[in-house]
């Protein structure tokens, strides 16, 4: 029974990812959302509670997915510059596979009135990020990287992520690119970034010896 009722919620969220992502948070309706998932307002009310809650238990989903992830990498044994640029590629993967989600969850993190969810999102982004400041530090206290300024550059490493995909007529404009085309993004946005971030941290946060 419970397994079924498992099965029920991970169906719904699935679906509400799709949707969504498609539709964004406003354009969406719970009726639409439980006629597209195949079960009647009632269920869905009563797992989530509302179209509000739905989206929640979506984003906890994708965030903490992104975290395990970062876990891992923090947690193998390979050297701190290793862990950062897989750590960095994972962000550039996740967020340009689906950017239409996640400019959901910027802006949620952009709210200027604070409400639940933004709390939310904004505690959960940070338990992300904390991550990324844990390699970096743990990079300088082993020598590999010089003594930057943590906290701006990591705002600078996500800063270039979210400009790209938040303004995606003024960056289509700017790189000469077609932001709008989901295999422009794969094949010609993606590795640009990872190149482009990768070279600008070898010059500003490694030491010269780890270059040799």
């Amino acid at each position: 029974m419970e397994r079924t009722k498992e099965n029920k919620k991970e169906n719904i969220l699935n679906v509400a990812e799709r949707i969504f992502s498609e539709l964004g948070y406003e354009g969406t309706s719970t009726r639409y959302l439980a006629s597209e998932a195949g079960v009647n307002m009632a269920m869905l009310n009563y797992y989530f509670g509302s179209k509000n809650g739905v989206l929640k238990a979506v984003l906890e989903r994708k965030i903490k997915g992104m975290r395990q992830m970062l876990l891992v990498v923090k947690e193998q044994e390979i050297s701190s510059w290793q862990k950062l640029t897989t750590a960095f590629e994972i962000y550039v993967n996740r967020l340009t596979l689906n950017d239409s989600f996640y400019r959901i969850i910027h802006r949620e993190i952009s709210l200027v009135s604070r409400t639940e969810l933004s709390d939310f999102v904004v505690e959960n982004v940070l338990a992300n990020i904390g991550i990324l400041r844990e390699i970096i530090e743990e990079g300088i206290q082993n020598k590999s990287f010089k003594a930057v300024d943590v906290e701006m550059t990591i705002s600078s490493m996500l800063g270039t992520i979210y400009y790209i995909l938040n303004s995606k007529f003024v960056s289509s404009e700017l790189l000469n690119l077609d932001l709008l085309d989901p295999e422009v993004m794969e094949k010609q946005l993606r590795p640009r970034i990872k190149n482009y971030m990768k070279e600008n941290l070898e010059a500003f946060l490694l030491n010269k010896e780890e270059l040799v």
